[in-house]
């Protein structure tokens, strides 16, 4: 970061950043923070003492929409000074400023990398829309980044935007066409990671097994996650494998390269062939199953995880019903379900047969009161095995910790718990550890350093 002249400092304003939405729009906000860093302007996670606050906002559901808008009306009543990034601001710019005084900048999706000369303008008393109608920037490692996610994780960004058009989605509209970045961007990002003491590298994109498509005209991500097998980072966590994309190439890319995680975050949505035709799915529509079949043959070990969606425009009692026996049949180690949100823009919104959202909710109840017992007995069976642990926190008075061994990802899964049973041997916080797991319920580990 290149030091400012103190009056220098003195003179720009303190800038505090709210961030809501998934882990791609998090590195968007890594990047903004490095960019206003670098040029010499005080970041501060005290919205309080900020006179500037950039929200970095999520715009994919109703529920992310709401969140982002209840920030920006808390912040407005405070009589901030708002720049609104990111989902939100791509969707709604016009509204956004015609609708808040306080907000003096809205700032695009593909737009974040000039947040500088933004926030400049803001200085001068400019309102600011920075806003491209179609998004094609992404970053790569020669943007300056501050991340926020602690010494021993850090997500990459492999590729942004979607060329898939699902019925449900609003991420081509809001992201753009997908645009990868070359194996060797990455694989330098990964090396000045791994240079930082990373110890959990998670790939993120919005398909990650299209990683290339765009640039080198077929699939790469066997090959990226050969090249990244040389870097010098324990773990390699992928996240949104479509599962048409698992090709045998790829599965031994998970089985061969030691760094690389067997653990798949498959986004499935459904199980019933003419829902899936339904969501414009229609690759997905015949091979579930088979498909999954495949991957634990090919690769035993793996962690499986799974989103999926009710209450799809016109989905049968007799549909969901096949999606209750999929989900029974299937054992995935990890579930999350999500009521469909009835997008304006997308093509679902518009579709007859739209489910009442008590039928839909009702419905996600039951499959997570199915999944529940799965994911206790799949926490079970790691009773007895000593497990390689992340640790991520320590309670300095009782010596209690917590870490993630390699079936959990940070935020979306479970935690495991433990003590130092030997104090002289209490490990450091970012530290990989040998654990006993003595104990197990739905979500959670417990155990003991070995």
């Amino acid at each position: 970061m290149h030091e400012q002249p103190s009056s220098e400092l003195n003179t720009k304003p303190t800038v505090a950043f709210a961030h809501i939405g998934c882990e791609k729009n998090l590195v968007d906000t890594e990047h903004m923070l490095g960019l206003l860093s670098q040029a010499g302007y005080r970041v501060s996670s005290n919205e309080s003492e900020a006179n500037v606050v950039v929200v970095n906002t999520c715009s994919f559901i109703q529920d992310a929409r709401e969140e982002s808008v209840r920030k920006l009306v808390q912040l407005a009543s405070q009589e901030k000074e708002i720049i609104i990034s990111g989902c939100l601001a791509q969707h709604f710019s016009d509204e956004l400023l015609e609708s808040l005084p306080q907000a003096k900048a809205t700032v695009g999706t593909g737009d974040y990398q000039h947040i500088v000369d933004v926030l400049k303008r803001v200085e001068l008393g400019e309102r600011v829309k920075k806003v491209s109608l179609t998004p094609t920037f992404v970053g790569d490692e020669n943007l300056p980044r501050y991340r926020t996610t602690g010494d021993a994780v850090a997500y990459l960004k492999v590729a942004e935007g979607c060329d898939y058009r699902c019925a449900f989605c609003i991420i081509p509209k809001l992201r753009g066409d997908q645009r990868s970045r070359s194996i060797e961007s990455i694989v330098s990002e990964a090396r000045l990671l791994a240079q930082q003491g990373i110890k959990e590298l998670i790939l993120i994109s919005q398909i990650t097994t299209n990683y290339g498509l765009d640039i080198y005209g077929k699939p790469k991500l066997a090959e990226l996650l050969f090249a990244l097998g040389e870097v010098d980072i324990p773990w390699i966590r992928v996240h949104y494998a479509y599962p048409t994309g698992l090709s045998k190439k790829v599965l031994n890319a998970f089985k061969e390269v030691p760094n690389v995680l067997p653990y798949l975050d498959l986004p499935l949505q459904h199980s019933h062939p003419d829902v899936l035709r339904a969501m414009n799915r229609p690759w997905q529509a015949d091979v579930n199953d088979s498909v999954l079949d495949r991957i634990r043959d090919q690769l035993p070990e793996a962690v499986l995880r799974t989103t999926l969606i009710v209450g799809f425009p016109g989905e049968t009692e007799t549909q969901f019903d096949h999606l209750a026996d999929f989900v029974q049949r299937q054992q995935f180690d990890h579930l999350g379900v999500f009521t469909f949100s009835q997008e304006e823009g997308t093509a679902a919104a518009a579709l007859p047969n739209q489910i009442d959202a008590e039928i839909a909710q009702a419905r996600k109840d039951k499959l997570m009161s199915i999944q529940q017992p799965i994911a206790e007995s799949r926490n079970m069976r790691f009773i007895g095995r000593t497990v390689d642990v992340l640790i991520e926190t320590r309670d300095l008075e009782t010596g209690e910790m917590t870490g993630r061994c390699a079936r959990f990802a940070p935020e979306v899964d479970g935690i495991v718990r433990l003590k130092s049973q030997d104090k002289t041997r209490t490990p450091m916080v970012g530290n990989i550890v040998p654990v006993l797991i003595t104990g197990a319920d739905l979500y959670d580990l417990t155990g003991e350093l070995v």
